[in-house]
C-alpha cells in the first residue's frame, strides 16, 4: 500500500491515540486527529476535528476525503450497556457507513482481547478460535469486528481488526506477563496494518514477543510484515506475584479484572 494521502486518527486525545500521531505522520500527506471536543481540549489538541461518532451527520462530515482510518476511539472499559452501545456500537456503524459514503479504502480498528476474555488462562488461542467475550466491551468489539468484516465482503473497504492486549508502560501484574504489548510494538503493529498491501478482512492479537503469552497469530503478523520485539519477561520477578485470589475468575480467566466488573443493575 502506498503513502496515504489522508489518514483519520479517532480517539486521538487518548492515551493510545496520542502515541500514535508522530508516529502516523510520515505515513499520510494529511493525519487529522479527532475525538469529542472536550477530550481534544483538555489534551491540548487542535479541535477542528472535533466528532461525536454516535453523530451520523457530523461522522460523514469528518470522513469525506478520508482514505485510511485508525479508529481508537471510543469507550475502552468495561461498564453499563448504554454508553458502550452509543460510543462503541452505534459510533462503529456510522463510522463505516461514513467511510463507504466516503470511498475509504482501510480501516484499522482497536478491538480487544476481551473478545476471547473467557478463555482459561495458560490456553493458547488463534483469531480462528471461537469467540467468547468477557463483557459489555468485548461484546462491542465483537459487533465490530463482525461490522468490518461485512463491510469487506459487500463494500471492500479493508480492515484489520488488532484484538490489542494490555497497552500500558510498562507491564502492571502478572496477568500482563502473558498480555502486554510495549508502545514500541503497539506503534509498529499499528503502521504495519496501516501499510501493508492487501490486507482485506484480518484479525491479528496485539502483544509483544511475551514467553508466557497465550495468543498466537503469525499468519497474521506474516501478512502485516510484523513480528514484535519486547517482552514483559524482564519485569517477571517483580510483578508475578501481583495476582488475584486463585479462584477468583479474574485469575482463572483470560479477561482478568474485566471479569470482575458488573452486573450494572
Amino acid at each position: 500500500m502506498n503513502a496515504t494521502p489522508t489518514l483519520l486518527l479517532t480517539g486521538a486525545a487518548g492515551l493510545l491515540g496520542r502515541t500514535l500521531h508522530d508516529p502516523l505522520r510520515p505515513l499520510c500527506a494529511q493525519l487529522i486527529l479527532s475525538d469529542l471536543p472536550a477530550a481534544l481540549q483538555s489534551a491540548g489538541l487542535p479541535s477542528t476535528a472535533a466528532c461525536d461518532l454516535s453523530d451520523a451527520a457530523a461522522t460523514d462530515t469528518l470522513l469525506q476525503g478520508v482514505d485510511t482510518v485508525v479508529h481508537f476511539g471510543g469507550i475502552a472499559m468495561e461498564g453499563p450497556f448504554e454508553p458502550i452501545l452509543q460510543a462503541n456500537i452505534r459510533g462503529m456503524f456510522n463510522l463505516y457507513e461514513a467511510a463507504r459514503r466516503a470511498g475509504t479504502r482501510r480501516i484499522v480498528f482497536a478491538s480487544s482481547n476481551h473478545i476471547t476474555g473467557c478463555y482459561p488462562q495458560g490456553q493458547r488461542i488463534t483469531p480462528d478460535d471461537p469467540v467468547r467475550p468477557d463483557s459489555n466491551y468485548g461484546v462491542s468489539k465483537l459487533f465490530g469486528e463482525g461490522l468490518a468484516r461485512m463491510y469487506f465482503d459487500r463494500y471492500g473497504i479493508e480492515s484489520v481488526c488488532l484484538r490489542l492486549g494490555t497497552c500500558t508502560l510498562t507491564p502492571p501484574d502478572r496477568r500482563s506477563l502473558a498480555t502486554w504489548i510495549s508502545p514500541g510494538d503497539l506503534v509498529r503493529l499499528v503502521c504495519a496494518a496501516v501499510t501493508a498491501p492487501d490486507v482485506g478482512f484480518l484479525i491479528a492479537y496485539g502483544v509483544s514477543a511475551n514467553p508466557q503469552r497465550w495468543w498466537e497469530c503469525d499468519a497474521a503478523w506474516a501478512k502485516l510484515g510484523f513480528a514484535p520485539q519486547d517482552s514483559a519477561e524482564p519485569w517477571a520477578s517483580e510483578i508475578e506475584g501481583i495476582c488475584p485470589a486463585p479462584e477468583d475468575p479474574c485469575a482463572r480467566l483470560q479477561g482478568g479484572s474485566f471479569l470482575g466488573l458488573g452486573p450494572f443493575d
